[in-house]
């Protein structure tokens, strides 16, 4: 059982060790390279926003953006210890990467499957003209 105690904070500095162990405690480590040391310090190091979520010193949640943050924030990871899970938390990391940017900038995310109903619960809208290119396939001449 976690304590009622939650610290949120904004932390560029965030060890690639314990992102991995939020990733492992979530449902995100399915989906992301965690066996990748170099990938995920990649993903730490060149992520504009990473808001986490303490329970005394132990990370339960992260909240990892790339943006510009006047146009759009793609909100790469939001990874929750599947122990913390239903407190409210997920729901505080969103909006406090929202206050961090313009009131013109607009949220956008890949959801996890298992995820589409919270996403939806809170507030997000499904976008159907989403298209993404995965690593490896070369783009073609139209």
């Amino acid at each position: 059982m976690m304590s009622e105690r939650i610290t949120y904070q904004e932390e560029p500095g965030l060890g690639v060790q314990e992102f991995i162990e939020v990733l492992e405690a979530s449902t995100l480590a399915k989906r992301r390279p965690v066996s990748d040391r170099l990938c995920i310090e990649g993903m730490l190091a060149h992520a504009d926003l990473i808001i986490t979520a303490r329970d005394a010193t132990r990370l339960v949640r992260v909240a990892r953006s790339v943006t510009d943050f006047h146009y759009c924030c793609y909100l790469a990871d939001l990874a929750v210890d599947d122990r913390c899970q239903h407190q409210g938390i997920g729901t505080r990391l969103i909006r406090d990467t929202q206050d961090r940017l313009r009131p013109t900038c607009r949220l956008l995310l890949l959801s996890a499957p298992a995820a589409v109903d919270y996403y939806r619960k809170v507030g997000f809208e499904r976008h159907p003209q989403a298209w993404t290119l995965p690593r490896g396939r070369t783009v073609r001449r139209s």
